[in-house]
This record gives structure tokens, sequence and C-alpha cells, in this order.
């Protein structure tokens, strides 16, 4: 049972899969090493990158994320300008493993990109972001090594999961009083229940709170674990809120080579000039939103993946949409939003993929979103069917998206792209609430059109940088 606070982390840009997800596995591979006590011995690291992140690793930072990774940097805890230090440090020759053990280190033959294999195993197809992590000491005797696979949203997994009979170890142990595992079954739980989507998740949040595998947002220790839960969603919140502010405050050209000039500050302006006069104002405002904080992802600026960092505009802009024009606003509202959107999100999580290397866009802003639709329906005290019906119609008209980012930057289309999911998240709400006679296509048989629509595309059309947008538009 994935939980809200995993779906939901705090991080940094421009990706979740190839910036966040490539941290955490460098972290937890140093971690590994001091916990097996061979960290002393050690000497020399290697990574090796495969798939999409060897194709736009570069593009997305993940050289300079696998570093902060292996010096003891965490996504959520890293400090502003820490990366630019340890580039520097890196270009002298020197790491901080584990940010204590210092060892030499080569920015050209330590750090290799296989991009014409696909797959750290070649006669093994996993996931296209797999890595290779790899320790030797002063003799040059590997002490030792472990493949990753960043698997969307930050998440990672080692090679056990891919493991011909499923994970070598279970994944979790954790159990919720309402587990669900489809959208047919959360509904059928929430009726037999009577209770609401967020209600539900509430629960399983509360009963999930005290696992210390759960990145939880710092909150006050104090308080029944449903306050804790509340407080947690707040936080992250609060978070997304201030990525917005950012991103409408700080100008300039976002970085990459691309001089992409940052829109946001601009057209929020204009929007203040005009005032409210037109009544489609609101749409416009939700485009401003969704674009401060993919301004701020590509950046490398704090945001919250939701489900991912090259869709974590859509969720906050239709959250602020929410509380700065609909009358009646008020906090319960913003929790139902966010607890309901992410049981939305482990659907898509549990059920299919969130990650563009694996099904394209339609896995990153199709899910969003979804998410941000089905949300924004609870939020304004919709039923359970009506966000289910929402979160299906704002997927539906996803499908078939392609990951294809210009120069592997998290910058075109990525940024537009987010503030149309939010616009259509918008529209799918007052879609499914304004039809009382059911709908033929249901959550649960577009996530799985999705996920096997992602299958069947093309790789290059998935994070690869190869085709669509990417081959056909050539900045010089």
């Amino acid at each position: 049972m994935t939980s809200l606070f995993e779906l939901f982390k705090v991080g940094v840009g421009p990706s979740s899969s190839h910036t966040v997800g490539p941290m955490r596995a460098a972290l937890s591979f140093v971690r590994g090493l001091a916990a097996a006590g061979v960290l002393p011995r050690v000497e020399r690291v290697q990574v090796d990158l495969y798939g999409s992140l060897a194709l736009t690793g570069i593009g997305h930072g993940t050289d300079t994320a696998v570093l902060a990774g292996l010096a003891g940097e965490a996504p959520d805890t890293i400090a502003p300008g820490r990366n630019e230090t340890l580039r520097a440090e890196a270009q002298s020759g020197h790491l901080i493993l584990n940010s204590t053990h210092s060892i030499t280190y080569n920015t050209v033959t330590d750090l290799w990109l296989h991009t014409a294999q696909m797959f750290p195993d070649p006669d093994t197809p996993t996931h296209p972001n797999g890595m290779r992590f790899s320790a030797f000491d002063a003799d040059g005797t590997r002490v030792a090594s472990e493949v990753f696979y960043s698997i969307g949203g930050g998440f990672i997994v080692t090679a056990d999961h891919f493991a011909p009979h499923g994970p070598a170890v279970p994944q979790s142990t954790r159990a919720v009083p309402l587990p669900f595992r489809s959208a047919k079954e959360l509904l059928h739980t929430t009726a037999e229940a009577g209770l609401t989507i967020a209600e539900v998740m509430e629960l399983n949040e509360a009963a999930l709170w005290p696992d210390a595998t759960i990145p939880h947002p710092a909150t006050a220790d104090e308080g029944s674990n449903a306050q804790q839960v509340r407080k947690g969603v707040l936080a992250l919140w609060r978070v997304m809120d201030d990525s917005i502010e950012r991103g409408m405050q700080t100008s300039g050209v976002l970085p990459g080579g691309l001089n992409v000039r940052r829109r946001a500050p601009r057209l929020a302006e204009r929007l203040r000039t005009l005032g409210s006069a037109d009544p489609l104002a609101p749409l416009d405002w939700v485009t401003v939103f969704a674009m401060a904080v993919n301004e701020e992802n590509a950046a490398g600026g704090r945001v919250v993946t939701a489900p991912t960092n090259g869709a974590a505009g859509v969720v906050p802009a239709v959250a602020r949409y929410y509380r700065d024009f609909i009358a009646g606003a008020d906090e319960a509202g913003l929790l139902r939003y966010f607890l309901t959107a992410a049981a939305i999100g482990i659907l898509y999580k549990e059920n299919a993929s969130i990650s563009g290397a694996e099904v394209g866009c339609q896995g990153e802003v199709g899910v969003a979103c979804s998410m941000a639709a089905g949300g924004l329906v609870a939020a304004l005290g919709g039923t359970d069917a009506q966000v289910e019906h929402a979160a299906e119609i704002g997927m539906e008209h996803n499908l078939g998206m392609t990951c294809d980012p210009i120069g592997g930057l998290v910058q075109i289309p990525c940024i537009e792209r987010n503030a149309m999911g939010a616009v259509k998240a918008v529209n799918a709400t007052r879609m499914a609430m304004h039809e009382s006679d059911g709908h033929k296509v249901s959550l649960d048989q577009v996530i799985r059109t999705m996920y096997l629509t992602g299958l069947d595309m093309q790789s290059r059309y998935k994070e690869t940088s190869l085709a669509g947008l990417a081959l056909n538009i050539i900045e010089c």
C-alpha cells in the first residue's frame, strides 16, 4: 500500500525519475557501504547509467544528483546551492562519500552513459531507468556493486524487484484498515463503510503514520495519528504553494542552454493589471500557477512530486484554483482534495506506471490531471462516483501522450503541458459534476488502457529525446 507521503514527496528539480530517484539510489548505495563496514576501503566509485537515464540524464541533472547522493545528500533536505559546490569538488577530483570518507573522483571515467544499451543486463528487459553503482578498493578490486531502477515519481527499486518470480523479498508488510487495489474496490469500500474516499485515505494514512520507511514531512509530534496526517498534508501544500509564489516572482532564463525565459511572472503581472473582468480569468490563473511550479522545477528548485517532478505543476495549480476562486473554500476542502488525489495516484502507481520513460507523458501529466480532477470533485463536495468519473475523464483525454523533451530538459513542452493538464483537470471536474447518468468507461479500464498504450509506444517516444518535438525542433 503506497502512502500519500511517498506519492507526494518534497524534492528538487528538474526530474523525479532522473534527479530525485538517482540521488536516492546513490544515497542508498553509500549507506549500504557504511552499514556493511566496507566504506573505509573504498577508493573509487563508478556509476553506469542506461536507457533513458543515459540519453537524457545530463539534461535532467542526473550526473549532479548522483554526486549529491554519494555525498550523503537527500532530495528533501539538500541545501540550495549544494549541487554547485559538489560539482566544483568533483571537477577538482574529490568526493566525500556519505559525508565522511574522501575519495578521488573523475567526472569523465567514473560516470558512464550507455546510450546504446537500454538495460543494465541487455538480455533481461526491465525498466529503462537503470543504473549500476560499483565501489573499488585501492587494488582495483570490486568490493560492492548494486543495480537500481528509478521507476518514476522518485521511487526506486533494486534488481530483486524484477526477479523472475517477483521481488525476492516482499516489498511491504504494511497493513491498513481499508485496503484497495482498484477503483471498483475503492468505491465498494466507501459504500460499505459509509465513508468518502478522503476519509478512507485518512484512516489508512493514520495506520501507516508510525512506519519509519515513509518520508513524512516534519510536523509537531503531538496529537493523534489522524491529526499528524492532516498536518503532514498541509505541510506539503505549503511547499507547493511556496513553489507557486517563487515561480511567479522569479524572472530570468532557465538553465540548460535552450534559453527559455520564465513566463509565469510576466503572465501573472498581466493578469493583475487586467483584473477579473474576463470570465475565464480564473483559468488563466490556473495556467500561471502550473507554469510557475514547473519553471521552478526546471531551474532545480524545491517542488513536490505530484506524482512526478515533470508533472509537479498540475495538482498545486488546481489546489490554488480551489482556494482562490471557489466561494467557501476552506482547509477541510484542501484536505479532501489532496487525500482523494493521492488515492487516485496510488491506483496508477500500483496498477500501471507514473514513469515517462516507461509509458510516456500520459503517465506523468496524464496521471496528474486525473488526480487533480478527482481531487477537485472531492473538494467541491461531489460524490465518490463523480470523483471516479472525473479522474477517468482526466486520463481518457491524455491517452497516448509522448514524452519528448527538447534537449532532454524538462522545459519544452513540459512547462506548457502542465498548464494544459491543469486546465483540463478543471474541465473534467465540471463535466463529471454536471453528469448524472453515469459513464461507459471506468477509471480501472482507462488505467489499464494507459498502461498498455505505454507499453506499445515506441521507446524513442519515452523520455529519450530521440523523437517527436525533441527530434524535429533543433536548437542552435
